[in-house]
This record gives structure tokens, C-alpha cells and sequence, in this order.
């Protein structure tokens, strides 16, 4: 009798599929979204509390704009705000394309290098952490670079995606990555 109900047993638990993310259907699904491209977004004009990050950020990004010559930059302030406007000058290169909101500058790609070891399961979720790198530098590198002061060229970073189990499937939900597709 124990015979018996092993086979229907076994017959459900194959029909079921996997129960879990494999590192393999993981790296397929989030190598197809690299390389990106790794940007620096100016905006057209910004309000913001003096003595912040956002303002420090700023004035970083003002200093490295108008010493490329790339941009001019108006800065008001007012009491405990400071305003920011961005205005390319002629000489900005072809790699500042202006978008909503202000403009891009292109710095570098950013490729897929590989899973982490221990994907973290749950019976219909999963997070999977993964390595990508900063590769092919552009015109816009060096802005990049005093912004993020610690990053290096080839050097990794973790990131992290997430699943949700539809079904049989696994269904990538989104990464925390900000960057856009590579052309």
C-alpha cells in the first residue's frame, strides 16, 4: 500500500516544477538587462536647504561642470535655501543629451559579472544578489568621479534582485539598479 500513494505523491511534486530559483534561471534573467549605462543626471534648476547632501552634491556637481567648461551655473541663495540652474554652453560635449528635467551626461557602462553564492528563498518569493562592474569610461567619467569619489574603474558592486513565484515560474520583479539599458 506504502507503493501506492509514493507514485501520485511523486507525480505532483514533478507537475508542481521547480520550488526554487536556481542560480542559473537567475543569472540568465538578469544578465539580459546589462550592460547600462551609467549616467549623471544635472537637472535644469534646483531648490534645496543649504548645508545638505543635496546641496553638497550640487556644489560638487557645479565645480566639476564649470572647470570642464561644459556648463555654466547660476547660484542664488536665499536664507537657509540655495538655487541651482544648469545651462549647457556650446562647448558641452555630444555626450550631454537633454532630457526632462534637466540634462545626462554619459560616464561609463556598467556589465553583469556574476550571482552570489546562497540565494534567499522564501515559498513565494526570492532575493538574489549579484555582482556588476564599471567598465568602457566615457567624456563624463571624471564628473562621475567626484560625485562617487570611492569608485573605481573594473571595480564590483553588489546589487540586488528580486522574484515572486507566479505559478511554476519565477518572475523577475526588479533590481535596485538605476541605470538605464545600454544603446
Amino acid at each position: 500500500m506504502p507503493r501506492l500513494i509514493a507514485v501520485p505523491v511523486l507525480a505532483a511534486a514533478l507537475a508542481c516544477g521547480p520550488s526554487r530559483l536556481t542560480r542559473r534561471e537567475a543569472e540568465r534573467d538578469i544578465r539580459k538587462d546589462y550592460p547600462v549605462v551609467v549616467a549623471v543626471r544635472i537637472p535644469a534648476s534646483a531648490q534645496v536647504a543649504k548645508g545638505s547632501s543635496e546641496h553638497t552634491r550640487l556644489a560638487a556637481l557645479q565645480d566639476a561642470l564649470t572647470r570642464a567648461g561644459w556648463f555654466s551655473v547660476v547660484r542664488a541663495e536665499n536664507g537657509d535655501q540655495a538655487e541651482f540652474r544648469f545651462m549647457a554652453n556650446p562647448k558641452a560635449p555630444r555626450a550631454v543629451k537633454a532630457v526632462p528635467g534637466g540634462f545626462e551626461l554619459r560616464a561609463a557602462e556598467a556589465e553583469f559579472v556574476r550571482i552570489l553564492p546562497g540565494l534567499a528563498t522564501t515559498p513565494g518569493s526570492a532575493r538574489v544578489s549579484y555582482l556588476i562592474r564599471l567598465v568602457r569610461p566615457q567624456e563624463g567619467f571624471p564628473v562621475f568621479q567626484r560625485l562617487h569619489p570611492g569608485v573605481k574603474l573594473y571595480e564590483t558592486k553588489e546589487r540586488h534582485a528580486t522574484y515572486r513565484k507566479e505559478g511554476q515560474d519565477w518572475v523577475l520583479q526588479g533590481t535596485d539598479e538605476s541605470f538605464k539599458k545600454a544603446d
